[in-house]
C-alpha cells in the first residue's frame, strides 16, 4: 500500500520470529510461486521516507523451482539490468538497483611507470578475465602523459562496457571519455554537493562513520571501505577487520567494497559482511 502504483522487487515484511532466510523463502513462494534454491544477501537498505523508516534486507536468488507468476493477480516484468532505470522505483530502491549493476570486484591500478604499453597490456588482460569496473590511479605522470594513458585505457574499456573512473579532480572526468570519478576521503570531504550528474558514476574511498555518513548526503553511487587487513602500501594503518568492514557496510545508503589486502577468494566473507565485494590493486593486478 505504502508507495503504490511503483514498480518493487518481490518480497513482503519479516513476520515475528522469522529470519530474513525464512521470509525471503515465504514471500517468494507466497507472491511468485517459486521456491528458493539458493540466495545471498545483496545489501542493507536503511530509507527514511517523511510519513515512516523502512529497512530492506535484500537478497540474491541466484537459484530457484518453479515459474514465476504474479499469484496476488500483480503484474509482472522480467527486466534487463541496465534496463532497471526505466522503471519508477520507490526512492529506497535505488540503492538496490545500483548494486544489481556493480560487479562484485573493483579493479584498482597501480601506480603506472614509464612502460605504459606494460600496463595497458596488464589492464587488457584484466579485461578479458572479466573485470567491468576499474579505477585509474595514475599520479605522478605529467599531465600530457596522464591524459594520453587515460585515452587509451579509454579505448580498451569503451567496446568491453567496462566504466573506467579516474582518480583525480571530477572536473576532468568528461573531457577523458571516462564513465566516473573515484574521490579521495579529503576530496570527499571537502565537497558539499555531488560533483557530476548521475550520467556519471561517483565513488569514494571511506575510512570511518564520518565519510561514510558524508558520502549518503552527496548521494554518491558506491563507496571503498578500508584497510580491511594492514597492507605494504599503508604500514602502520590500524585495520578495520570485518567486525569494523560490517559496521560501515551498516551505515552506508549505498553498495560498499572492501579494500586492503583483499583477495578474490575473499569475497563470500565480504559479502556476509553487507560488501557489494572486493576493490583490490595486488588481488586483481596480474
Amino acid at each position: 500500500m505504502h508507495q503504490g502504483g511503483l514498480w518493487e522487487f518481490p518480497g513482503g515484511k519479516l513476520e515475528q520470529g522469522e529470519s530474513p532466510g525464512q521470509a525471503l523463502e515465504r514471500e517468494l513462494l507466497e507472491e511468485l510461486g517459486i521456491k528458493v534454491g539458493a540466495a545471498r544477501q545483496l545489501i542493507q537498505v536503511r530509507h527514511d521516507y517523511p510519513d515512516k523508516s523502512v529497512l530492506l534486507d535484500v537478497w540474491r536468488v541466484e537459484d530457484f523451482a518453479g515459474i514465476p507468476m504474479g499469484r496476488e493477480g500483480q503484474p509482472l516484468e522480467w527486466v534487463a539490468l541496465n534496463d532497471l532505470g526505466e522503471f519508477a522505483f520507490p526512492a529506497a530502491n535505488i540503492p538496490i538497483i545500483q548494486a544489481l549493476q556493480l560487479p562484485d570486484r573493483y579493479l584498482i591500478t597501480p601506480e603506472p611507470d614509464s612502460d605504459t604499453s606494460g600496463f595497458l597490456e596488464v589492464l587488457e588482460c584484466g579485461i578479458e578475465r572479466g573485470i567491468s569496473l576499474v579505477q585509474l590511479r595514475a599520479k605522478q605522470l605529467a599531465v600530457e602523459d596522464y591524459r594520453q594513458l587515460v585515452l587509451a585505457a579509454a579505448k580498451l574499456c569503451r567496446p568491453a562496457n567496462v566504466r573506467l573512473l579516474l582518480n583525480c579532480a571530477p572536473q576532468l572526468v568528461p573531457g577523458l571519455g571516462a564513465q566516473g570519478v573515484h574521490l579521495t576521503g579529503r576530496r570527499l570531504m571537502e565537497l558539499k554537493r555531488r560533483p557530476l550528474d548521475y550520467g556519471y558514476l561517483v565513488a569514494a574511498s571511506c575510512h570511518n562513520l564520518e565519510e561514510v555518513a558524508h558520502a549518503g548526503r552527496l548521494g554518491l553511487d558506491f563507496i571503498v571501505v578500508s584497510p580491511i587487513r594492514e597492507t605494504a602500501s599503508h604500514p602502520g594503518t590500524p585495520a578495520l577487520g570485518l567486525d569494523g568492514l560490517r559496521l560501515l557496510c551498516d551505515a552506508a545508503a549505498m553498495p560498499a567494497y572492501a579494500l586492503g589486502g583483499m583477495q578474490k577468494s575473499d569475497i563470500e566473507s565480504v559479502w556476509q559482511c553487507g560488501a557489494q565485494g572486493i576493490a583490490a590493486i595486488r588481488g586483481l593486478w596480474v
